[in-house]
């Protein structure tokens, strides 16, 4: 659940399916480079390289039928996860996936189809339970035995629309929140999940393995978690529509846990429609998340931009200008916010929140797993790492469980004020002072910065941050990352985030924009950089 807690908590430390729209709408782009060839035999192609969307219309129409949709991607997983480049962005695959294919056929014929994800195959994030035979691990063989037989609300929306539970993707370990000075992508249980656009460069987490999986074509669809970024980093730099929605629209029970305050699931998909389709399963409310997408939503909003978030990218700069400019194309009017600062202590403040909650809810979860998990609190967790450090402890410590778990209670003082100063900072002064005093519908940015290598001798090493989903992670308020680009083959997002359940009204406005630049990158699997060209006659003189 929680990438950006090393980067916008770096800061902690330091301080597809659609029509494209007509050229007048579309924006002028950074001058492209010599193209990169795709690695041979990597790339999708026929029916695994459609969008969610175009699969579910492929199953309607009887082009194709679930299990031969499953049985392609069980194959390609084999193929590019498994071997090829090895990914290593599927953790375990669902023994019973080709059986509920079957079971999606019979209902498809019999004219009794349960919707428009019936049939199609989707991946979980591995600290999200199912009442399939698969252990969740959140990437720790200290749960290696926590096959619970429940399906968290979220699948068993999933299941009722008929979607084939394909398997459980891989993740940084315990959703990143274990060491300051983790990799994100590696888990104990998984290895190292690699970015299918640059085989060296990071996914992100700590939803990397669906990050990953979805960008590579192993899945039509696949849920992620955050906490702070979790959800919108990897799909940044994996080229994908990712969807942290309002906390509390999608319960959390039955997955393992960080936040209360700020953990929530949400889609990561290649399209705008495909995130809103896999949102009417996952929400039990009555909300219905495609109808308002159309692509002239943009039309007459007004947007806020957080110049401050931009950064000093020239790269990130030129998309960026470029995706407001697209904006203006779609009739938005762009608003300029210079300032937006939260207090100085709001960092510390907010580590320590996630610090006391996180021992609170995973002692309770813990508690409740399955018998075979002999781990039942923090502690015991802590202890089996100790006893196993050759494998959990192989790359990095545990220095985020220790200080969280010499922690006290809920009803702590420190707990309480550091919970207020954090929230009103992110929310009554924050994202809803800036929508209030701006008079703007949204608020807009990067959402992240270039990729950078993975480096498993110092850790996560982030260039200098671009984007402030922190604001919308910590009030708790919904973000979307559309892609808009890619520097030298490393994709980039720019995102949308807005006030408490303005969740249908982004996914709007990431459709019209999404609609009218169609940015989103194929995966070349290329090994380096200097797999570029323009890279490498740089590079070689």
């Amino acid at each position: 659940m929680n990438h950006t807690i090393t980067a916008a908590l770096g800061a902690l430390a330091l301080a597809a399916c659609a029509t494209p729209a007509p050229d007048s709408a579309a924006p002028e782009q950074p001058a492209p480079v010599a193209d990169a060839p795709v690695a041979p035999g990597y790339e999708a192609t026929g029916l695994l390289a459609k969008t969610l969307p175009e699969l579910s219309a492929a199953l309607a129409s009887g082009e194709t039928t679930s299990v031969a949709l499953t049985q392609a991607y069980l194959a390609r997983i084999e193929a590019i996860d498994r071997a090829g480049p090895r990914l290593q962005s599927v953790i375990a695959i669902n023994p019973d996936a080709l059986a509920q294919a079957e079971a999606s056929d019979a209902r498809r014929a019999a004219g009794q189809a349960l919707g428009p994800l019936d049939g199609l195959p989707i991946l979980l994030k591995d600290n999200i339970e199912s009442l399939d035979p698969m252990a969740t691990t959140a990437g720790s063989l200290a749960l290696a035995a926590n096959i619970t037989g429940r399906d968290s609300p979220l699948v068993a929306g999933l299941r009722a629309e008929g979607a084939v539970i394909l398997g459980k993707t891989n993740l940084s370990q315990w959703a990143n929140f274990r060491s300051n000075n983790s990799i994100s992508g590696w888990s104990s249980v998984g290895g190292q999940v690699r970015n299918p656009h640059m085989l060296d460069r990071s996914p992100c987490g700590s939803s990397s393995g669906t990050g990953a999986a979805v960008a590579a074509s192993l899945a039509a669809g696949g849920v992620g978690t955050e906490t702070n970024g979790s959800i919108i980093c990897p799909s940044n730099v994996n080229g994908l529509v990712g969807f942290k929605p309002t906390v509390g629209l999608i319960p959390q029970e039955d997955i393992v846990p960080i936040s209360p305050s700020q953990d929530t699931a949400g889609p990561m998909t290649k399209t705008v429609t495909g995130a809103a389709l896999m949102m009417n399963a996952m929400d039990a409310g009555e909300t219905d998340y495609t109808a308002a997408l159309s692509p002239e939503a943009l039309k007459g909003k007004r947007l806020g931009v957080l110049r401050a978030s931009v950064g000093d990218n020239p790269d990130i700069i030129a998309r960026f200008e470029a995706s407001l400019e697209a904006m203006r194309a779609l009739g938005a009017e762009i608003v300029e916010i210079e300032e937006s600062d939260v207090p100085g202590e709001f960092w510390a403040a907010s580590l320590l929140l996630l610090q006391y909650e996180f021992k609170d809810s995973l002692n309770a979860y813990l508690a409740a797993a399955a018998p075979g998990v002999a781990a039942r609190t923090l502690s015991d967790v802590i202890a089996f790492n100790a006893a196993n450090a050759d494998t959990e402890l192989a790359l990095f410590n545990q220095d985020l469980f220790t200080a969280s778990d010499e922690l006290g209670p809920l009803t702590d003082q420190a707990y309480l004020d550091a919970r207020a100063l954090v929230q009103s900072a992110a929310r009554e002064n924050g994202i809803d002072l800036l929508l209030k005093e701006y008079d703007v519908d949204a608020l807009v940015s990067p959402s992240g910065p270039v990729s950078p290598r993975v480096d498993p001798i110092n850790g996560d090493v982030w260039p200098a941050w671009a984007g402030a989903g922190y604001l919308a992670a910590v009030a708790g308020y919904p973000h979307l990352t559309v892609p808009m680009g890619e520097v030298h083959g490393i994709p980039l997002g720019v995102s949308f985030m807005g006030g408490k359940d303005a969740d249908a009204a982004l996914l709007a406005y990431g459709y019209a924009y999404e609609q009218a630049t169609l940015l989103r990158p194929e995966p070349k699997y290329l090994e380096t950089a200097e797999d570029r060209p323009e890279i490498a006659a740089a590079m070689q003189r």
